[in-house]
């Protein structure tokens, strides 16, 4: 009889048990992933235009937020304050303390119109608040709180409907597109 000189050969069910642990892990790595450093969503609407364009997909990662919370400027993804379930993604304009006022079109904050180039010049007027929701200018935004805007003025259900959103509800900062090929890109 020939000898293994390798030793003995693994056995299948060895076998099977070491590719169920590899299974385990790459599965256990890709939640922990998901959970914990990056989510991916799509756009649904087109209130993030000409930012984000209906059906791009973006990479929102999580850890810039375990240290800090988001700022002005930054794109985010937040569980929607109205329906259970729903994720949204709009731009910050406003964190706790700051106060927001609308007029003529411009929004101001702390008493200074902001340069947003990102809404290539469509007006940010008043909206009707959601039922229950009270939203009067100038608004003080409250700490521990975030006033979110798209960047679509003329079409976006924001702060302006639904009123400041709390810190805690943010999921993501939306910073890559990744699909479709031709958007690929950093958000800004």
């Amino acid at each position: 009889m020939a000898e293994n000189k390798g030793g003995d050969a693994p056995s299948i069910g060895r076998q099977i048990l070491e590719l169920l642990v590899m299974v385990l892990l790459v599965v256990g790595c890709y939640i922990g992933l998901r959970a914990f450093v990056v989510g991916t969503f799509e756009i649904p609407s087109s209130s993030m235009e000409d930012t984000i364009q209906i059906g791009d997909r973006v990479f929102s990662e999580k850890i810039s937020y375990y240290g800090r919370s988001p700022e002005a400027g930054e794109i985010i993804t937040f569980d929607d304050p109205l329906k259970e379930g729903q994720t949204l993604i709009k731009r910050v304009i406003a964190v706790g303390g700051d106060e927001v006022d609308l007029r003529d079109g411009q929004v101001y904050v702390n008493g200074t119109a902001l340069d947003e180039p990102y809404t290539e010049g469509k007006p940010s007027y008043e909206l009707e608040p959601a039922p229950g929701v009270d939203v009067s200018f100038p608004y003080t935004v409250p700490n521990g709180y975030l006033w979110v805007m798209g960047d679509n003025r003329t079409n976006s259900a924001d702060s302006r409907y639904f009123g400041a959103i709390p810190a805690t509800s943010v999921s993501g900062h939306a910073n890559i597109i990744y699909w479709p090929l031709d958007h690929i890109g950093a958000l800004e």
